[in-house]
Parts: C-alpha cells; sequence; structure tokens
C-alpha cells in the first residue's frame, strides 16, 4: 500500500541513484538529478517532498509548494522502471489530498508539458482544469507547457 512521508536526505540521495527514464520521457530525466527538483525544492520556504513509499520501497515522490494568498505548486516524479503501472493518479491524489489538508490551501497549480498527452490525462481524471499556457526555461531550452490547477470543491468532489 503505497503512503506518503517526509523526505529525508538518504531517500534524495537514492532518487538520484534511479535508473535514467525511458526515451520517451527522457526530457524529464534532469527532475531526478543534482540541480533536480529535489535540490531546487529542499530548503524552499513552504516546500514539502514527500516520499511515495510502497512497503518500504521508494516508488515516486511529490511536491508541494505552498504560496501566499491560499495556492500551492505541485509536482510529482515516479520510479522510471514503474511508468504506466497506475501509479501516477495513486501517488498525486495522495499529495494533492495532503496539499488540501492545510485549510489554507484553496488552489493547487502544477504545469505539464505540451509534449506529454500522458500527465495532460491524468491530470484531467484528477479534475484538473487547463487554465493557460506558458513557455518555461528548462535546462537553457525554451519547453512549451499547459498551465492547471484544481481547487478545493473540485478535488473533494471528484476524490
Amino acid at each position: 500500500m503505497i503512503s506518503l512521508r517526509p523526505a529525508t536526505p538518504v531517500d534524495r540521495a537514492a532518487i538520484k541513484q534511479w535508473p535514467p527514464y525511458p526515451p520517451e520521457f527522457q526530457d524529464l530525466d534532469y527532475a531526478l538529478r543534482d540541480g533536480g527538483w529535489l535540490d531546487e525544492y529542499a530548503g524552499r520556504t513552504g516546500a514539502e517532498i514527500l516520499i511515495a513509499d510502497d512497503n518500504g520501497k521508494i516508488v515516486g515522490f511529490s511536491i508541494i509548494k505552498r504560496e501566499p494568498g491560499g495556492s500551492a505548486e505541485f509536482r510529482i516524479a515516479l520510479h522510471p522502471g514503474l511508468l504506466g503501472q497506475g501509479m501516477g493518479k495513486t501517488v498525486a491524489g495522495l499529495a494533492l489530498a495532503h496539499g488540501f489538508s492545510d485549510p489554507e490551501t484553496r488552489i493547487i497549480r502544477l504545469i505539464v508539458r505540451k509534449n506529454n498527452p500522458r500527465a495532460k490525462r491524468l491530470y484531467g481524471r484528477l479534475h484538473f482544469q487547463t487554465a493557460g499556457e506558458c513557455v518555461e526555461e528548462v535546462q537553457g531550452r525554451p519547453v512549451e507547457f499547459y498551465r492547471m490547477e484544481i481547487d478545493r470543491s473540485a478535488f473533494r468532489n471528484g476524490a
């Protein structure tokens, strides 16, 4: 059974040793490595890195970064060997429940690459709505994203 717990430095080091993502997801691999999401969010005010633990095995992680005004940023990554097995929905659902457990959090936002339709479908099944588009620089290159968000009532009604 998958549960979430706070990440430790040992967890972050273990994730950085995961094998690379398969070619279809190779543009996302940077998130797992030195200078990636774990380093970017560790120690940031309002950020929580949560380990998705399945009976002592790290299957993924999520990040909830609370922001002023009742919003939070959301990110998720799964072990490269576990992609496509339905764990993303479970881990994301647990992370969103954790995010909305703070009564101040009214809305959770994310960005998803336009070239990642599987992730966009997952977020749609979780009741996120597309809220626009943006271009962000990732590893020195411009990347097109959809902005998506879910509010507390949509989460409760869909959960």
